[in-house]
């Protein structure tokens, strides 16, 4: 009989959830960073085969801090958890568990009879599976009842979003756990974001990626305006990239406007791979004073509903 779940994806920052994520969907549903706390929303990645459909949640990184865009960020994790199936715990081989960590075991003990946990970034240099296998098994009770295919007799398995290797354990193990249900999605759905969204994500992507120095976390991205053209098949997008200071403007724009140029010619690069169109886009700068402090575009960006 099919069966159909929504998993929950947790862990601190920079674990690698958003690359697990297109890793197991196949295609690019999550923009991925070095920067923490790349993913601002709960993106929903969903993976259907024979034995039924998993609609996976990917949540930002919990990470505790005052400011009010990390508390609307732990907003959606905590949301994402309350009305899940299934919880998938990654942790990163690679370091070593601190706070954080601790607080997310804390979080997620009342939730052990529907937690996995995955060990992601197992080909990284320095990674220590057996450190984090233990960690977990000291600190968080995971129930037997699922545990039949687990390694060590735990339900935690070693994997790597880079190059695959762990992940159909995985999915066996998720898809043992989840309960019996009609698929929610088409098979040919493998996201259910809208487009002004994930044309703004593959923006915010681009420039993160080029401006990780300098402006890791004060922008983001404004869909102005969208226009298809039908003769055309194509797509003209207005784009803002807006930051919090007037003299961040500068270095996004970038000296005769070469870093901008390049921030559009590699979000067109990556969108013609998710979409058929053509996309022409007009991208900008502008700034808002510390928009980081302001509910309404905080309420506009973040979504926890």
């Amino acid at each position: 009989m099919s069966k159909c779940a929504f998993i929950a994806i947790i862990g601190r920052p920079s674990v690698g959830k958003s690359a697990l994520l297109n890793r197991i969907c196949g295609e690019k549903v999550a923009i991925v960073s070095s920067v923490p706390q790349t993913t601002r929303n709960a993106i929903r990645g969903i993976k259907t085969c024979e034995q039924g459909q998993l609609i996976f949640i990917d949540t930002p990184g919990r990470h505790t801090s005052k400011r009010k865009l990390n508390k609307r960020l732990l907003n959606v994790s905590d949301r994402a958890l309350q009305e899940c199936d299934i919880v998938l715990y990654v942790l990163d081989a690679a370091r070593a568990p601190g706070i954080e960590e601790g607080e997310i075991v804390s979080l997620l003990t009342p939730l052990a009879d529907k937690t996995i946990v995955a060990i992601n970034k197992t080909d990284a240099p320095g990674a220590d599976i057996n450190r984090a296998k233990e960690y977990v098994s000291l600190n968080l009770k995971l129930q037997e009842k699922h545990n039949a295919a687990a390694s060590d007799n735990l339900s935690i398995y070693p994997v790597s979003a880079k190059t695959g290797e762990g992940i159909e354990k995985l999915l066996d193990a998720l898809y043992a756990l989840a309960p019996l249900g009609d698929a929610l999605y088409g098979e040919d759905y493998y996201t259910d974001q809208e487009t002004s969204f994930r044309i703004a994500e593959i923006i915010r992507e681009q420039a993160i990626n080029r401006l990780r120095q300098e402006i890791p976390h004060s922008l983001y991205v404004d869909i102005a305006d969208l226009e298809y053209k039908e003769t055309e098949n194509k797509l003209w997008v207005r784009a803002f990239i807006i930051v919090e200071r007037e003299s961040q403007k500068g270095i996004v724009v970038g000296k005769g406007g070469e870093m901008i140029k390049k921030i559009r010619m590699g979000s067109l690069e990556n969108l013609k791979k998710i979409f058929d169109w053509k996309i022409d886009i007009d991208l900008r700068v502008k700034s808002k004073k510390d928009w980081r402090s302001s509910d309404n575009i905080l309420r506009k960006l973040i979504d926890i509903q």
